[in-house]
């Protein structure tokens, strides 16, 4: 199965409340933390509200 890396590359720091939860169950506290995930649809959805202050790639 494929698996995405993850980075926070932006402040949640005034940011809504949903994307502050996202980032906290995605594993990211600050940025430059580096997460690798499996890609799943509950992570895609966690991913998609906070497309803004992240990058995501895809690794095998």
């Amino acid at each position: 199965m494929a698996r995405l890396r993850i980075k926070q590359v932006k402040s949640k720091i005034g940011g809504r409340q949903n994307q502050r939860d996202s980032l906290r169950s995605l594993g990211l506290k600050r940025i430059g933390d580096v997460v690798v995930k499996e890609d799943r649809p509950e992570i895609r959805g966690m991913v998609a509200v906070v497309t803004h202050l992240v990058e995501v790639e895809e690794v095998d």
